[in-house]
């Protein structure tokens, strides 16, 4: 259930954070067009349990002893690489697909499994957009570029951190906007993941980036997503303008 309450308020007046109303209500203030809305969202079932099953991914470390793990990896290989075949789970090979080291696990260290299933929903959903940004392809690239799967490993935490999914009150506009997202599309965070990478993408080429500068770009990357998901007609990832990035 969505109700919508506009307060009128001059331009000098904050709403400041989200309301806590009640179990599974909230409420947040945020200014559009001119005046200042109050928009409670009371999660359905359907909501609650998508939240709580992202919740879950979000939870869940990188374990390289579980099969189901193992399987993941192969899985990125080979999505990335098709017909090449791996060596080993601990291989120099992986530095081609811009891991740290000869072991990939250890990269997942901030983000965990999840990280890993949205490089995989990545390459299998937007092959081309995923190939050009690993070989760098299009605009003037750095001498010091981003190592690609490291960086897919940041903007992975950047969403979570962004859209505060862990807290147990809602304190942002973004997360209750997501959440409405999420239910009408169970797979919203591993898309808005695929529209981060590719908008970070453009700013740094944008900003002729070098390694160095990877944290600002990370940062101004963010703030582009939450400029795109605030606007009046973006109801779904789809909808967000730099979707169209993607192919």
């Amino acid at each position: 259930m969505k109700c919508l309450r506009l307060v009128s308020l001059s331009d000098d007046v904050t709403c400041g954070t989200p309301t806590w109303i009640g179990k599974g209500l909230t409420c947040v203030c945020f200014k559009r067009k001119g005046v200042y809305e109050r928009i409670c969202i009371n999660l359905t079932p359907l909501q609650e349990e998508r939240l709580r099953r992202l919740k879950h991914r979000m939870k869940v470390y990188f374990d390289s002893s579980r099969p189901d793990h193992q399987e993941a990896l192969k899985a990125l290989w080979s999505a990335t690489f098709p017909g090449q075949e791996l060596h080993g789970l601990i291989s120099d090979q992986w530095k081609e697909m811009g891991w740290q080291g000869r072991d990939p696990s250890t990269d997942f260290r901030g983000a965990g499994f999840i990280s890993l299933e949205n490089l995989v929903f990545f390459a299998k959903t937007f092959s081309t957009s995923f190939q050009r940004l690993l070989k760098k392809q299009g605009g003037k690239r750095s001498s010091w570029e981003y190592p690609f799967a490291v960086a897919g490993v940041n903007i992975t935490f950047m969403i979570m951190q962004m859209l505060d999914l862990e807290a147990s009150k809602p304190r942002t506009f973004v997360r209750s906007v997501f959440l409405q997202m999420l239910s009408e599309n169970e797979w919203a965070f591993d898309l808005l993941y695929c529209v981060a990478f590719v908008v970070m993408d453009k700013q740094w080429l944008e900003r002729n980036a070098n390694y160095m500068e990877f944290n600002d770009v990370l940062k101004s990357t963010r703030a582009q997503l939450e400029r795109e998901l605030l606007m009046d007609d973006v109801l779904r990832i789809e909808d967000m303008p730099s979707y169209f990035l993607l192919s």
